[in-house]
Protein backbone atom coordinates (compact mmCIF):
# COMPACT_ATOMS: atom_id res chain seq x y z
CA UNK A 1 0.00 0.00 0.00
CA UNK A 2 1.55 3.38 -0.80
CA UNK A 3 -0.01 6.94 0.58
CA UNK A 4 0.64 10.09 -1.66
CA UNK A 5 -1.59 13.57 -0.37
CA UNK A 6 -4.56 11.99 1.28
CA UNK A 7 -5.09 9.08 -0.60
CA UNK A 8 -3.46 5.55 -0.20
CA UNK A 9 -3.41 3.25 -3.19
CA UNK A 10 -2.64 -0.53 -3.74
CA UNK A 11 -2.41 -2.23 -7.38
CA UNK A 12 -3.74 -5.98 -6.52
CA UNK A 13 -3.73 -9.17 -8.59
CA UNK A 14 -1.43 -7.91 -11.03
CA UNK A 15 -1.11 -9.97 -14.14
CA UNK A 16 0.54 -9.63 -17.74
CA UNK A 17 -1.46 -11.77 -20.50
CA UNK A 18 -0.32 -12.26 -24.29
CA UNK A 19 -2.01 -14.80 -26.29
CA UNK A 20 0.01 -16.95 -28.92
CA UNK A 21 -0.95 -19.37 -31.67
CA UNK A 22 -0.16 -22.61 -30.82
CA UNK A 23 2.03 -24.22 -33.39
CA UNK A 24 3.31 -20.66 -35.08
CA UNK A 25 4.22 -18.84 -32.33
CA UNK A 26 2.12 -15.85 -33.97
CA UNK A 27 0.81 -13.09 -31.12
CA UNK A 28 -2.71 -13.61 -31.45
CA UNK A 29 -3.14 -10.90 -28.70
CA UNK A 30 -0.35 -8.46 -27.57
CA UNK A 31 0.12 -8.34 -23.56
CA UNK A 32 -1.57 -6.60 -21.48
CA UNK A 33 -1.34 -5.57 -17.90
CA UNK A 34 -4.56 -6.38 -16.05
CA UNK A 35 -4.52 -5.07 -12.52
CA UNK A 36 -7.57 -4.23 -9.14
CA UNK A 37 -6.34 -0.67 -8.37
CA UNK A 38 -7.80 0.04 -3.92
CA UNK A 39 -8.01 3.69 -3.32
CA UNK A 40 -9.15 5.15 0.15
CA UNK A 41 -9.86 8.89 0.60
CA UNK A 42 -7.95 8.85 4.30
CA UNK A 43 -8.38 12.97 4.62
CA UNK A 44 -10.95 13.85 7.79
CA UNK A 45 -12.06 16.56 5.65
CA UNK A 46 -12.02 16.45 1.70
CA UNK A 47 -13.44 14.74 -0.81
CA UNK A 48 -12.22 13.84 -4.01
CA UNK A 49 -13.59 12.19 -7.52
CA UNK A 50 -11.19 9.95 -9.26
CA UNK A 51 -11.11 10.98 -13.21
CA UNK A 52 -8.17 9.14 -15.00
CA UNK A 53 -5.06 7.33 -14.47
CA UNK A 54 -1.88 6.56 -16.62
CA UNK A 55 0.71 3.43 -16.14
CA UNK A 56 4.47 3.96 -16.86
CA UNK A 57 6.68 1.07 -17.55
CA UNK A 58 10.43 1.48 -16.45
CA UNK A 59 13.27 -0.45 -17.21
CA UNK A 60 15.97 -1.97 -14.79
CA UNK A 61 18.09 1.44 -15.56
CA UNK A 62 15.67 3.51 -14.86
CA UNK A 63 14.28 4.58 -18.45
CA UNK A 64 10.67 4.62 -19.52
CA UNK A 65 9.79 1.06 -21.26
CA UNK A 66 8.24 2.28 -24.74
CA UNK A 67 5.00 0.80 -26.01
CA UNK A 68 5.21 -0.41 -29.56
CA UNK A 69 3.70 1.57 -32.18
CA UNK A 70 -0.17 1.35 -32.58
CA UNK A 71 -0.69 -0.69 -29.00
CA UNK A 72 -3.20 2.27 -27.69
CA UNK A 73 -2.31 4.10 -24.37
CA UNK A 74 -1.72 2.90 -20.82
CA UNK A 75 -4.87 5.22 -19.54
CA UNK A 76 -7.88 4.47 -17.84
CA UNK A 77 -10.89 6.42 -16.59
CA UNK A 78 -12.67 5.68 -13.36
CA UNK A 79 -16.00 4.11 -14.30
CA UNK A 80 -17.27 5.52 -10.82
CA UNK A 81 -16.45 8.97 -11.97
CA UNK A 82 -19.35 10.77 -11.11
CA UNK A 83 -19.50 9.36 -8.11
CA UNK A 84 -17.56 11.40 -5.20
CA UNK A 85 -15.11 9.31 -2.41
CA UNK A 86 -15.68 11.27 0.41
CA UNK A 87 -13.26 10.73 3.67
CA UNK A 88 -12.85 6.93 4.80
CA UNK A 89 -14.17 5.52 1.65
CA UNK A 90 -13.19 3.27 -0.96
CA UNK A 91 -13.68 2.64 -4.45
CA UNK A 92 -12.26 0.00 -6.53
CA UNK A 93 -11.28 -0.38 -9.99
CA UNK A 94 -10.22 -2.60 -12.75
CA UNK A 95 -7.68 -1.93 -14.89
CA UNK A 96 -6.42 -3.10 -18.40
CA UNK A 97 -3.96 -1.57 -20.54
CA UNK A 98 -1.26 -2.35 -23.02
CA UNK A 99 1.88 -3.91 -21.86
CA UNK A 100 5.19 -3.68 -23.46
CA UNK A 101 6.56 -6.87 -24.86
CA UNK A 102 10.15 -5.55 -24.58
CA UNK A 103 9.38 -5.65 -20.77
CA UNK A 104 8.36 -9.43 -20.80
CA UNK A 105 12.17 -10.06 -20.97
CA UNK A 106 13.59 -11.53 -17.83
CA UNK A 107 15.78 -8.62 -15.75
CA UNK A 108 14.14 -6.19 -18.25
CA UNK A 109 10.87 -4.40 -15.87
CA UNK A 110 12.06 -2.63 -12.76
CA UNK A 111 8.78 -0.58 -11.90
CA UNK A 112 5.44 -0.27 -12.74
CA UNK A 113 4.12 3.74 -11.99
CA UNK A 114 0.98 4.72 -11.72
CA UNK A 115 -0.70 8.41 -11.88
CA UNK A 116 -3.37 9.51 -11.09
CA UNK A 117 -6.14 12.14 -11.71
CA UNK A 118 -8.37 13.52 -9.17
CA UNK A 119 -10.67 16.55 -8.32
CA UNK A 120 -10.51 17.15 -4.74
CA UNK A 121 -12.98 19.60 -2.90
CA UNK A 122 -13.23 22.73 -3.93
CA UNK A 123 -13.02 20.42 -7.46
CA UNK A 124 -9.89 22.01 -8.93
CA UNK A 125 -7.97 18.75 -10.58
CA UNK A 126 -4.73 17.62 -9.52
CA UNK A 127 -2.45 14.90 -10.16
CA UNK A 128 -0.59 12.56 -7.67
CA UNK A 129 2.37 9.83 -8.50
CA UNK A 130 1.91 6.82 -7.10
CA UNK A 131 4.88 4.88 -7.18
CA UNK A 132 4.09 0.47 -7.35
CA UNK A 133 6.87 -1.81 -6.65
CA UNK A 134 7.09 -4.90 -9.21
CA UNK A 135 7.48 -8.15 -6.64
CA UNK A 136 10.45 -10.46 -6.99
Amino acid sequence: MVKASFLTGELRDMTVQERVEQGTGKVVDPPKLRATLKLKNTSENQAVRPVSGTIEYVDAEGKPIRLAENRGDVTFKFSSYQERLDPGMEVTQNIEVPFPAAALKEQKLRDIRLELAYIPTPYKEEVVSIPVSVGK
